[in-house]
């Protein structure tokens, strides 16, 4: 079965590996996948993550976070999926729990966070949105 949502798929295994308390997590290797860890990874949401050879195909093992037993990440949501896509200029980036959260957007400057999207002034389509 072909999968349709690859970054969706990325972002379940995430959530589903803190909700099991694992130390890391593996999902299949793409760039899109490596643009978005690397965002978490800049804003402190996950402790790293590398490319793993070991098997047939390539993967990401993902370092997961968590403060005091508890997960860094408390809620983490695709926003724009394959059926819907979203898109925001860089005015109208959407601003998650105040501040407290940031949006993923993927900008012709690369994969961006809400704020650093703001300051290069450019806009695109909202991945995912993390608190």
């Amino acid at each position: 079965m072909a999968l349709t949502d690859p970054l969706g798929d990325l972002l379940t295994r995430i959530r589903n590996g803190q909700r099991a308390k694992k130390d890391s997590v593996l999902s299949p290797a793409s760039t899109l996948r490596a643009r978005v860890l690397d965002v978490l990874q800049r804003e402190g949401y996950i402790r790293g993550f590398s490319e793993d050879d070991t098997g047939k195909h390539k993967q990401l093992r993902i370092e997961l976070k968590y403060f005091e037993g508890e997960p860094a990440i408390k809620h983490v949501a695709r926003v724009s999926k394959p059926g819907r896509r979203v898109y925001s200029g860089s005015k109208e980036l959407p601003i998650v729990r105040n501040g407290l959260g940031i949006t993923i957007v993927s900008t012709p400057k690369g994969v961006l966070s809400d704020a650093e999207a703001r300051t290069e002034n450019v806009g695109g389509e909202v991945l995912a949105e993390v608190f």
